[in-house]
């Protein structure tokens, strides 16, 4: 990757103040919303002892990544081949792929920093405990960054114009954020949904996150439908993506 095009879409980034906003604040904003909701902060046995505010955590560290896979990349992308930028990177040194990875840089790492802020306000204001088994964690939470990836640069792939991919980010970040716990967590859902669910992206990276979470090492099962969707949606992508 080309370390200019990189400083220069950071640059980039830090202007975009609803970027900023949705994929680094957001998230951790919600969780604050949700935590002055004295009932989330009562232990349920329901939960396993654990409080609400608990197992919606994990469910704001994957908001963060969900808002800025589907929501804010395929945007960037899709307005600078909207714009020709991309074709007339093709006629210079840098390559256009240079841009995508510096986008994937980008976006992965404000969800990386989105989560540890959501961790860090849990932790603070909510007594959260931090993830008992951090390894377990970070290996969950690594493919669950990359599967968003993966699936923003699909619907970059399939869009030709920003509205297009205004439209499809949408009605894919809905169903995404549902399998993520947003609306439910995943340890509240029927058994025959929850186990529906865990085959989707994130509804595996929410029950590995809140079993790294509470100490236990991420299911395999979870772990290896995050790596299955990530190299399917990597390979799509691959394969529709245009530069014009």
């Amino acid at each position: 990757m080309n370390t200019a095009v990189l400083r220069t879409e950071v640059r980039l980034f830090r202007r975009e103040p609803g970027a900023l906003f949705w994929i680094l604040l957001f998230p951790t904003l919600l969780l604050v919303i949700l935590g002055s909701i004295p009932s989330f902060r009562d232990h349920d046995a329901d939960l396993g002892g654990l409080r609400t505010i608990d197992v919606y955590v994990p469910v704001a560290v994957l908001l963060g990544v969900i808002v800025g896979g589907l929501q804010s990349m395929p945007q960037t992308l899709t307005g600078y081949r909207e714009r020709g930028i991309l074709r007339r990177m093709s006629t210079t040194p840098v390559r256009p792929s240079a841009l995508l990875t510096a986008q994937m840089a980008v976006h992965g790492g404000a969800a990386l920093a989105s989560a540890l802020l959501a961790l860090v306000v849990g932790r603070v204001a909510f007594a959260v405990r931090l993830p008992e088994q951090p390894l377990g964690y970070l290996l969950a939470l690594a493919p669950a960054v990359l599967a968003a990836l993966a699936l923003g640069a699909v619907v970059s792939a399939l869009s030709r114009t920003t509205k297009i991919a205004g439209a499809i980010g949408s009605a894919v970040f809905f169903p995404a954020m549902f399998c993520a716990g947003v609306w439910a967590p995943v340890q509240t859902m029927p058994d025959v949904l929850a186990r529906i669910v865990g085959y989707t992206p994130f509804g595996a990276a929410a029950e590995a996150l809140s079993r790294a979470a509470a100490g236990g090492w991420p299911g395999w099962t979870h772990l290896g439908v995050l790596v299955a969707w990530t190299v399917l949606l990597t390979a799509g992508a691959s394969r529709w993506f245009r530069w014009e």
